[in-house]
């Protein structure tokens, strides 16, 4: 009697072929081109994706934020990290620019004091970060934490 062959096929792995690692495109400005989605991943993959020693600024910056106010909510929109609070709307946002880091407060002319940079928006204030500026980071602080019990902006 002829041996009977297998007709079970031995099972190969699939090769898997890893990604290239491609860097964001970076906007006018160096601002990181980041795709829009909600939680804190897209906002560390922004901070990531900043140039040279504005990631250490965006780094600082979300330490502080998360640090001051315990479950803030976070999200990348308009390749931009935002800050805010469940059902209130976004009070803070971040944004890349050639020489600085932008930080704007939806609601900052109601801070005390507020912060230094004005805008053409009736309420929002700005703070400009720079390479070698030092980050008053208990009035930042503060501000954040103002910020984040007044209502946010709904985007």
């Amino acid at each position: 009697m002829a041996e009977k062959q297998s007709r079970t096929v031995a099972k190969v792995p699939k090769q898997t072929i890893a990604e290239p690692v491609v860097a964001p495109k970076l906007l006018s400005g160096g601002n990181p081109q980041i795709a829009k989605g909600y939680g804190d991943a897209p906002v560390q993959a922004y901070i990531a994706a900043m140039p040279g020693w504005k990631s250490e600024i965006g780094r600082r910056l979300d330490a502080l934020i998360s640090r001051t106010v315990p479950g803030v909510c976070k999200a990348v929109k308009w390749n931009s990290p935002f800050y805010g609070m469940e059902g209130q709307g976004w009070f803070l946002g971040v944004h890349c620019f050639t020489h600085y880091v932008k930080v704007a407060f939806f609601r900052g002319a109601l801070l005390d004091p507020q912060p230094p940079g004005k805008s053409k928006q009736k309420e929002v204030r700005y703070l400009n970060i720079r390479e070698n500026d030092d980050i008053d980071e208990a009035q930042f602080a503060a501000w954040v934490e103002q910020a984040s019990r007044l209502p946010g902006e709904r985007m």
